[in-house]
C-alpha cells in the first residue's frame, strides 16, 4: 500500500520497535484496570484473575502512550530535556505503565519490580484499596498535575516553563478538560513567555471526540475555526489524525519533527535578535478514537470511538463469560509475548527505547530537586519604628513590598509575583522599581512598567495567576499570590488540588518539599466599605483550614511588623499553603522590631502594655484577630479604662489561627495548660476577622469555650464607612467593651448604666457618618491613649 506522508518517513525497525513500545504500554494500562493476577495470561483467564471492583479510565489512554512513546523518540533523537504534564482527567494507568516500562517506577517503588512480581503488584495497586489512584497523583514519578479536576494542566505547564530555558514541556489537553474556563484562559501562554529566559510549552490537543456521556465542542468544530482560535491566541496547530495505527505512527513522527525545528529556529532567532517577539508557537491537535485498540462493539453496541469508551469498556467480566472471552481477546491482540520476557522484564526492543538519562519520568525538576532556598534579607530592616504602641500608622502591604522588592533583587531567577491586575492597587509597589509587568504585545504611549521579562504576572483571572504559581512551585522555585480577599475564592478548588498533592508527596522521600504556596490576602472585609457587599467575604481561610493540618496554615499579623516576620516565615518555609491576611489601608503599628518577632513566632500572646490585669486575677479576656479587629479591641480596652478602671482585662492577639487548635487536630496547636495560661478561666471576648464559627470550631474542646463569645463577620455589609463595616457586624468598639462588661458578676448592677453609656456613644458616631458620610474624627484619629492626635 503506498502512503503519502509529509516528512521524514519512519521505517523498518524503528517503526516496528516504537509500536511495540506502544502496545507493551497499552497492555499494561489495561491490565491495570482489570487484572487482579496471571499478569502476563501465562494460563487462560478465569473470573478470579479479574479485580472485584473495575475501576479506571481507559478512553484516554491510547493518545497517552501514543505520545509518550513518539515524545521519548523525540528526547533520544535530540537530546532535549523534557517533561510530560497529563491533562486528560484519570489517565494515571498511563501514566504508571510508562514510567514502569522505563523503570523509574520500580526505582522508586521497589516494591513493584520490573519483573513478573512487580508487573502483578503494579495491576493489583490500581484504584484498589492501599494502592494508588486512578489519576496521576505525586506516586507517579515525574508527574507534577494530578489531573484530578480538570483545567489546569496548561497553567502548570506554563508555570514550568517559566525561568527553565532549556525545558520543554509537552502538555497533554483533553478535548473534556478544554472546555474548562481555566483551559480556555490558558492558551494565552505565548503572551507571557519569553523566548530566551523561558522555556518551551508544547500542548498537545487530544481530540477524541467524547466527555463520560457527551461529544467535546472542540472536536466538534470545523477545522478552520479551530485553526482560528488557537492561532488567534499564538500557536501554531500541527495535525495528526487517524485511526490506523501504521499512519498514525507516520504523520506524528513527522510532524513531532517539524514541531521540534520550529522550537529550536525560535530559540536561534531569539538569540540573534531576530523574529517577532511573540512568534506562533507549535502545538499538535491529535485526533484518534476513543478508547482505541480497545474492544470495538460490546453486546452488540459500537465502544470504541464513542463514549462508552470513556472508563471500563467491558464491565461484567466476572459474571459475564463472553466478557471474560472479550477482555482475554483484547490482552492477547498486543501480543504480550513479544513484548514481555517470560520473567516480565520488557525485552530489548522496548527497553532500548528509553533516553536512560532524559527520561521524563526522571526529570528532576518534577521531583524539586533543583530547588534552592531564597536568599532573604533581615526583615528586621524593614520594620516600622515608633516610639509607643498605637501613635504611629503605617500601610503594611507597602512596608512588605520594600521587603519583596529586595527579596527579587537577592533572586531574580527564582521568585515571581502574580495578581490579578492588583499588584499596585493592593500596595506592593516597590517590587516595580526592580522589575516590570510582564508584557510581550505592543506597548502604548501612558503604559505602566511593563517589560518583555517582568517578574510580576499581572492578568484579570484568578485561575491563571494560581496555576502558573503553582507550575512554578511544582518545579521547585517560589512566588507569591496576591489578591482582593473576597475573589481568593475563585480558586477555592485549586488551592484544594495543591494541598492534597502537597500532603500525598510528603510520603515519598524522593520528592523534595517544594516552596510553600503563599497567599497574601489583602483589599479584605473590613475595608471593603466602598466596593460593598459584593467584595465582602473572608471565607478563605475556613477553607483552607479546613484542609490537612499538615499543610494548612492561616495567618492574621495585626501590623506591618508582624506582617513582614509572618511573611519572612512564610518564603522559608516549604510544603505549606500559608495564607496571610493583611489591609493595605493606613493602621496603627503596635509591636517594634524585636516584640513582632517574638510575638510571631509564638503565634499568639499577652499584650501585657494594653491589659490591666498584671497584679489580680483577671476578670475579662479581650481577643482578637486580624488588623480591624485587633484595632477594634484595643479601643475597647482604652474604653473600659475610662468606664471602669478598676476592671483588670486581659488582652490577648492571636496571629497563627492554628495555635487555637488542640496539638492533637493541628501540628501548631498549644497544649491546654498553655491556653489556659494566657485566655485564664475568665470570660473571653473574641473580635475575629471572619466568620465567628470559625474559632468555636477551632477551640470547641478548650477549657472556658462555654464562656468564650465571637463577635466576626456576620454576613452584614454594604457600601458604608470602615467603621460602620464593624458597628454592623457587631465587632466594633463600643459592641465589645458592653460585651465585656455584661461577663463581669461584680458589675451587675452598674451594667444597665455602661452599657446605656456605650450604646449612645455608638449611635452618635453612627448618626454623625450617615449625616456626613465619613467616620467621625475621633475613630477615624483614634490613638493609644496618651499620645497626640493628629
Amino acid at each position: 500500500m503506498t502512503q503519502t506522508l509529509p516528512g521524514r518517513y519512519l521505517g523498518g525497525s524503528a517503526l516496528d520497535d516504537l509500536d511495540a513500545w506502544w502496545r507493551a504500554a497499552n497492555y499494561l494500562a489495561a491490565g491495570q484496570i482489570y487484572l487482579l493476577d496471571n499478569p502476563l495470561l501465562t494460563e487462560p483467564l478465569r473470573p478470579e484473575h479479574i479485580k472485584p471492583r473495575l475501576i479506571g479510565h481507559w478512553g484516554t489512554v491510547p493518545g497517552v502512550t501514543l505520545t509518550y512513546a513518539h515524545l521519548n523518540r523525540v528526547i533520544a533523537r535530540t537530546g532535549q530535556r523534557m517533561m510530560f504534564v497529563l491533562g486528560p482527567g484519570h489517565g494515571a494507568a498511563a501514566l504508571t505503565a510508562a514510567t514502569w516500562l522505563e523503570g523509574t517506577y520500580s526505582l522508586r517503588h521497589p516494591e513493584v519490580s520490573q519483573d513478573l512480581a512487580g508487573m502483578r503488584e503494579l495491576f493489583r495497586q490500581f484504584s484498589f484499596p492501599g494502592g494508588v489512584p486512578s489519576h496521576a497523583a505525586p506516586n507517579v514519578p515525574g508527574s507534577i498535575h494530578e489531573g484530578g479536576e480538570l483545567g489546569y494542566s496548561l497553567a502548570h505547564a506554563t508555570g514550568a516553563a517559566l525561568d527553565n530555558p532549556d525545558l520543554v514541556v509537552a502538555c497533554m489537553i483533553g478535548d473534556g478538560e478544554a472546555e474548562t474556563a481555566a483551559l480556555s484562559a490558558s492558551w494565552t501562554a505565548p503572551m507571557f513567555l519569553d523566548r530566551l529566559s523561558d522555556g518551551t510549552v508544547l500542548p498537545i490537543l487530544h481530540l477524541n471526540g467524547y466527555k463520560i456521556a457527551n461529544p467535546t465542542l472542540l472536536s466538534r468544530m470545523a477545522r478552520e475555526d479551530l485553526d482560528r482560535m488557537l492561532t488567534a491566541y499564538g500557536w501554531e496547530p500541527m495535525y495528526v489524525e487517524g485511526n490506523d495505527p501504521f499512519e498514525v505512527h507516520q504523520r506524528y513522527a513527522a510532524v513531532l519533527d517539524e514541531a521540534f525545528e520550529r522550537i529550536a529556529e525560535i530559540r536561534e532567532h531569539a538569540r540573534l535578535g531576530m523574529g517577532p517577539r511573540v512568534p506562533c508557537r507549535p502545538m499538535i491537535v491529535l485526533r484518534t478514537p476513543k478508547g482505541w485498540t480497545g474492544p470495538d462493539v460490546v453486546d452488540g453496541v459500537r465502544v470504541e470511538g464513542t463514549f462508552r469508551a470513556h472508563q471500563v469498556p467491558l464491565t461484567s467480566v466476572r459474571q459475564n463469560p463472553e466478557h471474560l472471552a472479550q477482555l482475554e481477546n483484547w490482552l492477547l491482540s498486543y501480543r504480550p509475548s513479544e513484548l514481555f520476557q517470560d520473567d516480565g522484564r520488557p525485552v530489548d526492543r522496548i527497553a532500548r527505547l528509553h533516553p536512560e538519562h532524559l527520561r521524563m519520568s526522571a526529570d528532576p525538576s518534577a521531583h524539586g530537586h533543583d530547588s534552592v532556598d531564597l536568599r532573604m534579607p533581615n526583615a528586621g530592616d524593614y520594620t516600622v519604628g515608633f516610639a509607643t504602641p498605637g501613635t504611629e500608622v503605617a500601610e503594611a502591604t507597602r512596608v512588605l513590598g520594600g521587603f519583596l522588592r529586595d527579596v527579587l533583587v537577592e533572586n531574580p531567577r527564582n521568585m515571581l509575583f502574580f495578581a490579578p491586575d492588583e499588584h499596585t492597587s493592593n500596595r506592593l509597589d516597590a517590587v516595580l522599581e526592580v522589575t516590570g509587568r510582564r508584557w510581550r504585545l505592543p506597548r502604548l504611549v501612558g503604559d505602566d512598567r511593563l517589560s518583555a521579562d517582568g517578574r510580576v504576572f499581572e492578568v484579570l483571572s484568578e485561575h491563571l495567576c494560581q496555576g502558573w504559581l503553582e507550575g512554578y512551585l511544582l518545579t521547585g522555585r517560589h512566588g507569591v499570590f496576591s489578591t482582593y480577599e473576597a475573589f481568593a475564592h475563585i480558586v477555592d478548588s485549586m488551592v484544594v488540588q495543591h494541598a492534597k498533592w502537597m500532603h500525598t508527596a510528603a510520603e515519598f522521600p524522593w520528592r523534595t518539599p517544594i516552596p510553600s504556596l503563599n497567599y497574601l490576602i489583602t483589599s479584605h472585609v473590613w475595608r471593603q466599605d466602598h466596593n460593598g457587599a459584593s467584595h465582602q467575604d473572608p471565607g478563605f481561610i475556613d477553607h483552607v483550614l479546613n484542609k490537612r493540618p499538615e499543610v494548612s496554615r492561616v495567618y492574621l499579623p495585626p501590623d506591618a511588623n508582624c506582617l513582614l516576620h509572618v511573611f519572612d516565615h512564610c518564603l522559608r518555609s516549604r510544603g505549606r499553603v500559608n495564607v496571610v491576611v493583611a489591609g493595605k489601608q493606613p493602621a496603627l503599628q503596635y509591636l517594634d522590631d524585636r516584640s513582632a518577632r517574638e510575638h510571631c513566632a509564638r503565634g499568639l500572646g499577652v499584650w501585657e502594655w494594653a491589659s490591666t490585669d498584671q497584679d489580680r486575677a483577671t476578670e475579662v479576656v479581650l481577643a482578637c484577630a486580624g488588623d480591624v479587629p485587633t484595632q477594634e479591641t484595643l479601643v475597647a480596652a482604652a474604653l473600659l479604662r475610662e468606664l471602669v478602671p478598676d476592671l483588670a482585662v486581659r488582652v490577648v492577639n492571636v496571629v497563627d489561627l492554628a495555635r487555637l487548635f488542640p496539638p492533637d487536630r493541628h501540628p501548631h496547636g498549644i497544649s491546654d495548660a498553655d491556653y489556659r495560661d494566657i485566655f485564664t478561666d475568665a470570660p473571653v471576648i473574641f473580635a475575629f476577622h471572619g466568620y465567628p464559627w470559625l474559632i468555636h470550631r477551632i477551640a470547641y474542646r478548650r477549657p472556658g469555650h462555654d464562656v468564650m463569645h465571637v463577635h466576626g463577620f456576620t454576613d452584614n455589609g454594604t457600601t458604608t464607612t470602615p467603621f460602620d463595616m464593624c458597628a454592623m457586624n457587631g465587632i466594633d468598639r463600643f459592641d465589645l467593651a458592653a460585651a465585656a462588661v455584661a461577663e463581669v458578676p461584680r458589675l451587675a448592677g452598674s451594667l444597665d448604666a455602661l452599657t446605656e453609656e456605650l450604646m449612645s456613644r455608638l449611635e452618635v458616631a453612627r448618626a454623625y457618618l450617615r449625616r456626613d458620610g465619613e467616620d467621625p474624627p475621633e475613630i477615624q484619629h483614634w490613638r493609644w491613649p496618651g499620645s497626640p492626635v493628629s
